[in-house]
């Protein structure tokens, strides 16, 4: 089979899914369970209020959190989220902190002395982390070349972008954009490369996406850090850029955000960042956006 073909029937499939998910948003249906009271998610439940925009949502945060942003679209909006995000990101971590902080953010809910993977979706002891081949190290979804920013506090180690990976499969992704195609990646099964861009597995798609996303919002280029910005090409070398922008946006509508995501975001603003995701509670506003 052809790269040419390959891609042709992801898209394809992508496509379905996302008018799936297009019906379950203007419908507003739940699109996760709500966590028991012990653990909860305001961010995934859909709370009594007055009537939505066609295809939003309503969540716990929206009257608190999000009340300067309600309302608002393009340009305005964006600006809005990144001075929230901004300004309650009062717990910044260095980049040795973020080895627990991931222990904690990408548990394995069947197993609490694992985590979770990005791109391989494997289950890997917590304390297998390291430099060697098969251990985990932290993966930068934007890709810290991308900007020259480092390992230093700010966008370095914000945990809103850093994941659990393989030590051989980040370095298969390494700085690469994203796109649809390439081959295989040996181990990180649905995930494929070539050598200009990565293609993540479909359950973390939409999960990749929303994390550039939250990048391009939160690093504004007001506070020290470069400007970043998604663009609709691969190949951005050390620009504070990275694409595609027109593939992100049909992976998050076509993987909407699920509970182990929803988690994450609620474990790193209890506990770490004091910031959210945005585009987890409110995935609609990527297009608001973009």
């Amino acid at each position: 089979m052809t790269r040419a073909t390959r891609r042709g029937r992801r898209r394809t499939a992508l496509a379905v899914a996302a008018v799936a998910a297009s019906v379950a948003l203007a419908t507003q249906l739940p699109a996760t369970a709500t966590a028991t009271p012990a653990a909860p998610h305001p961010a995934a439940a859909h709370v009594s209020g007055g009537p939505a925009a066609p295809g939003a949502t309503h969540t716990a945060y929206d009257d608190t959190y999000y009340k300067d942003a309600i309302g608002k679209t393009g340009q305005e909006l964006k600006s809005s989220l990144h001075q929230i995000i901004k300004s309650t990101q009062t717990g910044k971590l260095s980049y040795s902190q973020v080895w627990d902080a991931l222990k904690d953010t990408d548990e394995d809910p069947d197993n609490k002395s694992d985590v979770i993977l990005l791109y391989s979706g494997r289950s890997q002891s917590k304390d297998a982390n390291g430099g060697n081949p098969d251990d985990w190290n932290r993966e930068h979804v934007w890709a810290k070349s991308h900007g020259d920013f480092g390992t230093s506090t700010g966008p370095g180690t914000d945990l809103h972008h850093l994941r659990p990976e393989d030590v051989s499969v980040n370095s298969d992704r390494g700085n690469k954009d994203f796109d649809n195609g390439g081959s295989p990646v040996p181990e990180a099964p649905g995930s494929f490369t070539d050598n200009d861009s990565f293609e993540p597995r479909d359950a973390v798609k939409g999960d990749v996406a929303r994390m550039i996303l939250y990048m391009a919002v939160r690093y504004d280029g007001d506070d020290g850090f470069p400007d970043l910005e998604p663009n609709d090409k691969v190949d951005n070398g050390s620009a504070p850029n990275i694409g595609k922008l027109s593939v992100l946006k049909a992976w998050s509508q076509a993987d909407p955000p699920d509970a182990f995501e929803q988690h994450r975001n609620q474990v790193i603003f209890d506990k770490y960042q004091h910031n959210r995701n945005p585009f987890i509670d409110h995935p609609e506003w990527v297009n608001e956006i973009w």
